[in-house]
């Protein structure tokens, strides 16, 4: 099998010491003028060599299989690796810059508001978009929404709400113009509240989607939103920090934010279960403490057994950050107000072919599966836990570098889980959490394990946060209810860096990183 993980506790990779010649095939010379260096003629003739090429000693490239063989391999440059080596805390993101298009102006229309309103009008919408995501202030954001939208004002020209008509259904829809523009003015952090509250934030601003559940604890507000018609079926749910609860930055999210969060997505999955399972419920619209959402866990534990439900995996996953390019190219989540969304998916559906169902069984998707299958396939190979292995040799962990220093990949831990950077990383500054007992899916989280999950989560986010990372997807791996495996909950950070988007490297799962992942989880411990 194509993985890292060996039995003996170390980390397995290769390394590449390139040293090769290669055969100089071109016939003609096309030496150039490209301009002038200290004050002489600088041409082209290092692009035409007149032999055949030898390198030798290129950069040493480190390979190192992913832990989980459908994830591909990592590639980390030494070359680049060696210079953060030096210093970890180099490893970070600046802090943007001030940016205000009203004040670079003012020398040249003064005071004029007029004047400013309509060169805001002119501009092309490709710079339009580029000012509503990069701008710092208020004043350009204000007259970028007014643009975009048509806004009801009180005496004090404060937004109250939209205009809205009726469209061909016969569902009010709020008068916008240009939708990106919209998107990107109201996801900005800068834009003053109350423009905020009209656009995006107030229950009801971004469509008729039904709030199902609610977390209030002393300033903590949590709404659960569901999503009716969805790419993901069978119930689509959010849970999104409320319109008096606002966190369009990672720093100000607190535990007990996260907690409500988590929270309701224990709370959805535990009900629908109980509902599958013909377990009494509490009456009434209430939401269920945490102690009585054990109560429901175990009672569908002890019902469920060995058995599957008919929907008997969960999905999760969460987008945090927002940008858009002014090419249109959206960049992450749709929305930067904190949420997080999750479903659950049905154990087994039928089988179709040529447009008719057939009497033969199919499995939906879901992300673990491909974990199981490899935690048995690694089983049956090595007659061991996959996932025992895996932490002995993250315990186990030395560089590849030879250095003594930093070599641990563990950033947080206690005796639920642990929070670390995997051996070879498939995004720049990809974190893991792992369950360290043997808990594979929600449903097997005590209170206390649920506890660990959150706090763990919130830590992984508020230290990539630190590092200035400003764009996260995150994601559950799970297994199947009543599952008799040793397969653990897992769950992956994956930051999306500036000028790192993705290529035909990554479309071929070749990751490529610039630095060690031991010196990477150092710059994480420094946080």
């Amino acid at each position: 099998m194509r993985t890292s993980i060996t039995p003996e506790g170390h980390f397995l990779y290769t390394v590449h010491e390139p040293d090769y010649t290669v055969k100089n095939l071109r016939k003609n010379d096309f030496i150039t003028n490209l301009g002038h260096c200290d004050g002489n003629e600088y041409l082209n003739r290092q692009n035409f060599p007149a032999d055949d090429i030898t390198v030798e000693k290129a950069d040493r490239i480190y390979e190192i299989p992913n832990v989980f063989p459908f994830k591909g391999t990592t590639f980390i440059n030494s070359r680049w690796a060696d210079a953060r080596a030096e210093d970890p805390s180099c490893i970070k993101l600046p802090e943007p810059g001030e940016t205000s298009f009203c004040q670079n102006l003012a020398p040249i229309v003064g005071d004029d508001a007029n004047k400013l309103d309509d060169l805001f009008s002119r501009l092309p919408d490709a710079l339009l978009l580029a000012l509503a995501t990069s701008s710092t202030d208020p004043d350009d954001l204000v007259r970028l929404a007014k643009l975009c939208c048509e806004f009801l004002f009180d005496s004090d020209n404060v937004p109250q709400g939209f205009i809205y008509q009726k469209g061909n259904n016969g569902s009010p829809r709020a008068l916008i113009s240009n939708h990106p523009l919209f998107e990107a003015v109201a996801n900005n952090p800068h834009l003053p509240s109350s423009y905020k509250q009209c656009m995006v934030l107030r229950p009801g601003a971004q469509g008729s989607s039904e709030i199902v559940g609610e977390w209030d604890e002393k300033g903590h507000h949590v709404f659960e939103y569901l999503r009716r018609n969805s790419y993901i079926p069978w119930g689509h749910f959010a849970s999104n920090m409320a319109n008096d609860a606002v966190r369009y930055s990672i720093k100000d999210l607190s535990l007990e934010d996260m907690r409500g969060l988590r929270h309701l997505y224990y709370q959805r999955t535990y009900v629908r279960l109980a509902e599958l399972l013909d377990i009494a419920l509490p009456r009434g619209r209430q939401s269920l403490s945490p102690d009585g959402l054990d109560e429901i866990r175990l009672k569908i534990e002890e019902r469920l057994g060995n058995n599957s439900p008919a929907f008997d995996r969960t999905m999760w996953g969460w987008n945090y950050g927002f940008d858009f390019a002014p090419s249109l190219y959206r960049l992450n989540a749709s929305h930067q107000q904190i949420h997080q969304q999750f479903a659950m998916l049905p154990a087994i559906l039928p089988q179709w072919q040529a447009g008719k169902m057939t009497d033969k069984p199919y499995s939906p998707f879901a992300c673990g599966d491909m974990i199981a299958e490899y935690v048995h396939a690694y089983h049956k190979q090595h007659n061991r836990s996959f996932f025992d292995d895996l932490i002995a040799n993250i315990r186990n962990n030395s560089r590849m570098d030879g250095k003594n220093s930093n070599a641990s990949l563990i950033i947080h831990e206690d005796e639920h889980v642990m929070l670390f950077v995997p051996k070879a990383q498939t995004s720049q500054w990809e974190l893991q959490l792992l369950c360290l007992q043997p808990v594979g899916n929600i449903l097997e989280a005590d209170i206390s394990m649920r506890a660990a999950l959150d706090t763990a989560m919130h830590t992984a986010m508020q230290v990539l946060g630190a590092l200035g990372v400003k764009m996260v997807t995150t994601i559950e791996y799970n297994k199947r209810f009543g599952e008799n495996s040793d397969q653990r909950l897992l769950y992956c950070f994956l930051p999306k860096l500036p000028k790192s988007p993705g290529a035909f490297s990554e479309a071929q799962l070749r990751w490529i990183m610039g630095h060690f992942p031991e010196d990477f989880a150092a710059a994480c411990r420094n946080k």
